[in-house]
């Protein structure tokens, strides 16, 4: 006779560890969402692009100093390409959004990220359409929207291009490390200092060549800078790039929808703001669809046994 042994209560359960690599995922888009507080408040004004290498390229070194490992063979190209996408043209069209329209209008257009990566699922990947997370992708918008958006919100023609360009750049960069997957024998942090450094690279001579070194750089812009290098560059890719190559790229993508959350939480606490009704809706609506996205819907089918069939007949 046979026994089963049922699984002792430490042992992890694929749901367990799933729960735990989203929650890690999660701080990554909750870490980008200090960035608005962080450049406004501690970094020199006028310097996105510098803001924008700083934060990519010596995060980048140092994450290949801590991997020490390079590209090799078509990793090379690949790591180009993602890191242009993620880092090199990302950067730039999120600070000229954040620049020409009020930051509500330009979170709300980085919110439909998840929407796109959806969209692209399907082309890239051939995955079916998941209409559960589009749809949530949908409604997460519209809280972030509820939330952020205010009464005299602006919108300038190029700033809405560079803001959809941005999200659709990221989003482009997701799928394809979906696609690609994260090359063999290297970490998260290898894998995301591979694209800082490209991407650093790529934001090099246009920094150089349109806005230069800030003059001055006191303690607290060091500071600022140590910030988004360290804890929301080199920390935060390497987290989730980690849940992308272990989760669905889709419930992945809405997990982003926390980052305009997060700087509007920001902005209560520090700079003494207050919720209203709607953005408090708002608030509930963008969390919903951030956490239902992340559920996968069964579809329970009824099946007819062949007594029924008979009694059918």
């Amino acid at each position: 006779m046979t026994t089963t042994t049922a699984p002792t209560p430490s042992t992890p359960t694929p749901t367990h560890s799933r729960v735990g690599t989203t929650a890690l995922t999660a701080l990554a888009p909750a870490v980008w969402g200090t960035t608005y507080l962080v450049t406004t408040e501690f970094l020199p004004s006028g310097h996105p692009l510098f803001a924008a290498l700083m934060r990519a390229l010596p995060a980048g070194l140092i994450g290949l100093l801590i991997a020490r490992r390079l590209p090799a063979g078509a990793w090379w190209w690949k790591a180009a390409v993602l890191g242009t996408l993620n880092i090199g043209m990302f950067f730039p069209l999120l600070f000229v959004a954040a620049a020409r329209l009020p930051g509500g209008v330009a979170a709300t257009l980085g919110a439909s990220q998840p929407i796109l990566v959806t969209v692209l699922a399907v082309i890239v990947l051939g995955e079916r359409l998941s209409v559960w997370r589009l749809s949530w992708g949908i409604v997460g918008v519209a809280g972030v929207g509820l939330v952020v958006l205010g009464p005299g919100a602006a919108f300038d023609g190029l700033g809405i291009a560079a803001g959809i360009l941005g999200a659709a750049s990221m989003g482009t960069g997701v799928i394809l490390v979906k696609k690609w997957g994260l090359p063999p024998d290297i970490g998260p942090v290898g894998f995301a200092s591979w694209q800082l450094s490209a991407g650093g690279l790529v934001l090099l001579l246009p920094t150089l060549l349109i806005e230069g070194v800030p003059a001055h750089v006191d303690a607290p812009g060091i500071t600022g800078y140590l910030w988004l290098g360290g804890i929301g560059g080199l920390l935060a890719y390497a987290l989730w790039f980690r849940g992308l190559g272990r989760l669905p790229v889709t419930a992945t993508a809405l997990l982003g929808l926390l980052s305009p959350l997060v700087a509007a939480g920001l902005g209560i606490v520090f700079a003494g703001e207050s919720l209203n009704v709607a953005q408090v809706a708002g608030f509930v609506l963008a969390l919903a669809a951030l956490a239902c996205g992340q559920l996968t819907p069964t579809i329970i089918t009824r099946t007819t046994n062949p007594a029924e069939k008979e009694t059918a007949a």
